[in-house]
């Protein structure tokens, strides 16, 4: 009852996966191999049980939605592409245009690393600078800092908060090689460090001859007035890596973030990273690009500060 087509392919199958051998003017011969055996088990596999979780942000899905639709129509089949190792260009372009208008940061396309979280972008740092250098971190710090320089197999020492940022006594008494710091509204403490501090931070590591990680996940809250001046944009872009996401100002599950390089440190990046993937999908990084490009991302952050200001 079945068509020789479908014999002839199923045969081909077994043959093909290395089921059965096939000898010329004889037929089909099953092969003997070891160890294997017929599982009986019919017992279906429990699903895991998907919960219903409220949306605790304020975001207009629908921009969103639109986006996107507008990416695939506009960009089709290019969305198939590989993305450069650093991430697309049009994102690169949209971030440095964004950081220009809203923190008055100078950053070129050509710093700027496109990345799947914080997470990431903190090993990143690691290998850009090396598993022997000793990194300064704030106590107490987002725990997530600690874990990641650990798992690298990084030494790390910790700086104990006071007021205004870090205490002199512990920039002064302690070693360490690199500084990572959230210069506004550090987590847990709630710190930002004052423009003295700042300036305390950069003229130390200008000392020491190394560099800051600026860790900038909570400037696009800043209120009221104008964002304080970022590190990056306070040393020139020489000494400072800025690390910020979109976790925050969009959503967790929006695993997309950004590093900006100094010149001095593209080389190096490009010899220790330069062979690996970019980890943000093509689809996500064009139309976080469109996103930012059309306004819908300050936006929609103007309408979170507002709401934050009532």
């Amino acid at each position: 009852g079945y068509s020789i087509i479908t014999v002839e392919n199923a045969y081909g199958s077994l043959y093909e996966e290395g089921y059965i051998d096939s000898v010329e003017r004889s037929g089909y011969f099953v092969k003997k191999i070891d160890g294997f055996k017929i599982d009986l088990a019919t017992e279906k596999p429990a699903l895991i049980e998907e919960r219903e979780e409220s949306l605790n942000f304020d975001f207009e899905y629908s921009v969103w939605a639109k986006t996107v639709r507008k990416v695939i129509t506009e960009r089709g089949e290019r969305l198939f592409i590989k993305s450069p190792v650093e991430g697309v260009p049009s994102l690169r372009n949209a971030l440095s245009e964004y950081l220009y208008r809203y923190r008055g940061m100078v950053a070129s396309p050509k710093n700027i690393i496109v990345g799947s979280g914080a997470e990431q972008l903190y090993e990143n740092a690691v290998k850009i600078l090396g598993r022997n250098k000793v990194f300064g971190i704030e106590d107490p710090c987002y725990q997530s800092i600690k874990a990641v320089y650990s798992g690298e197999g990084v030494k790390t020492v910790s700086l104990k908060m006071g007021e205004e940022g870090i205490l002199s006594s512990e920039l002064n008494d302690k070693s360490f090689d690199v500084l990572h710091v959230t210069p506004f509204n550090s987590f847990p403490s709630n710190v930002t460090a004052s423009v003295g501090k700042r300036y305390e931070y950069l003229s130390l590591i200008k000392r020491k001859n190394s560099y800051i990680i600026e860790d900038d996940f909570a400037s696009e809250f800043f209120t009221p007035g104008n964002p304080i001046e970022s590190l990056y944009s306070m040393s020139g872009g020489e000494n400072v890596i800025y690390i910020n996401t979109f976790s925050k100002s969009l959503s967790p599950s929006m695993r997309m973030g950004y590093m900006i390089l100094p010149n001095s440190l593209m080389d190096v990046y490009k010899e220790n990273l330069g062979g690996f993937s970019c980890s943000v999908p093509v689809l996500d990084q064009y139309v976080l690009a469109e996103f930012i490009s059309s306004g819908s991302f300050e936006r929609h952050l103007n309408k979170l500060r507002r709401k934050m200001n009532k």
